[in-house]
This record gives structure tokens, sequence and C-alpha cells, in this order.
């Protein structure tokens, strides 16, 4: 039933961003014992790997709108599904900010202005980054995870590991791309902490939405001109 499909996908997001973005905000820097970016990196990508085992074979364990757009793009999705599954993940992503929210404002001396995970460029990028710079490694960074995707989970691909290679992928991708963006590469990710932060974080999520939706894009149809066989199996973040 798709009702099945679009509940696996909104669950599926909520723990992405729940466990991704909640590694930032409560652990990455906790006194002595922080988990620093390379645990962040790791968050995210276990995210991946253990609920792509868990759903994928529900919904295909897309959890983010520039893997469904992707994946129709390189042949694998029909594109009626894709704003259905976009709705699922977006709703899970903002269920996970809000539980998020909740828990983190327990610690005294919580402020938003610290940046709840959100996404950034310029001023609000980790590292100063710039418009372009964020552009650039969020279309780069979700073409290659698409890529990845895609191949992962051909019909020719080793049986029963596209999760752990697409997880590792995932933590790849946000060890590159922290300091500049805080790495997004899904619009839903990006948009259910943006929504608790406001100003900012709001006035640049379009970056969140465009770069990555372009990404995937190019990831899919690339693989699919590689590929001949795009049949396959999805699973994905």
């Amino acid at each position: 039933m798709s009702a099945k499909k679009y509940a696996a996908e909104a669950i599926g997001t909520f723990w992405l961003t729940f466990a991704g973005c909640g590694s930032a905000v409560i652990a990455a820097a906790f006194p002595q014992v922080g988990i620093g970016l390379l645990g962040v990196s790791f968050a995210f990508g276990l995210s991946v790997v253990t609920m792509a085992y868990a759903i994928g074979h529900i919904s295909g364990c897309h959890l983010n709108p520039a893997v469904t757009v992707g994946l129709a793009a390189g042949g694998r999705f029909p594109a009626s599904q894709i704003v259905p599954y976009i709705i699922a993940q977006v709703v899970g992503a903002v269920a996970a900010a809000a539980l998020l929210y909740v828990i983190a404002s327990g610690k005294a001396g919580f402020d938003l202005a610290g940046g709840f995970a959100s996404n950034g460029y310029g001023d609000h990028s980790p590292g100063k980054y710039s418009l372009m710079s964020g552009f650039v490694v969020e279309v780069t960074m979700t073409a290659v995870f698409l890529f990845i995707i895609m191949g992962a989970t051909h019909g020719k691909a080793p049986a029963g590991f596209a999760p752990l290679a697409i997880g590792l992928a995932l933590v790849l991708i946000h060890l590159v791309s922290i300091p500049v963006t805080n790495t997004s590469v899904n619009p839903a990710r990006s948009t259910g902490p943006a929504l608790f932060v406001g100003g900012w974080a709001i006035q640049q999520l379009w970056l969140f939405w465009v770069a990555p939706l372009i990404g995937g894009v190019i990831g899919g149809v690339v693989y699919r001109w590689l590929s001949d066989e795009p049949e396959g199996i999805v699973a994905g973040k």
C-alpha cells in the first residue's frame, strides 16, 4: 500500500534528521567527550545504513527529496510518486526537529542562535564559505551521492551491500562538506531545523532545495546514461 510507503519514508527521514542533527546539536561539542565533525559524519551515515536495512524493502528508503527526484531522473522511480514521497520526507524531518528542540531546550543556556544544525552559507557557513562555494559543493556532493546510490542498487551490484555503500558515501560527503555548508544534500533535513531557527535559516533555505535537486538529477541522468541496465533495487538517504 502507498500509505505504508509514505509512512516508512516519514519514519526513516525522522530518524535521519533526529540522529544526524541530534548528534550535531547534542553531542558534537559535549565537554571532554564530544564526537566532533567525524562523529557527526558517521551519525548521518549510520542513520542511513540502519534505516536502509529496516525499510528499504518497504519504500526504497529514499529519506531525501533529492534522492527521490534523482532516482526518477535515472529511471528508477515513478514520477507520479515524487510529490507524496517528498511530503512524507519533509513531515518526518520537521517532526524530528521538533522532538530535538524539546530535548535540546532542556539544557541551561540553550540558544537557537547556535544554529540548531541548520545549513548556511556566508556568515552562516561553519567555515564562512561563500554562496558560490556552497552551491558548488551541494550540487557536486548530491550528484555523486545519487551516482553511488544508482550503482550500489544496480541489479549487477553485490547483493545486500547497498546500504553500507550508501551510508559510507554519506559519511564521506559530510567529512568534506560540513565546513562549507554544514552539509545538506537533503532538502528535508535542511527544512526541519530551519523552521525552528527562522530568520537567516529560512532565507538561505532555498539553496538547500535548489542545489541538491539539481545535483540529484545530474547524478541520476549520468548513471542512467552510463549503465546498460537502469533497473535495480532502490535504497538510499
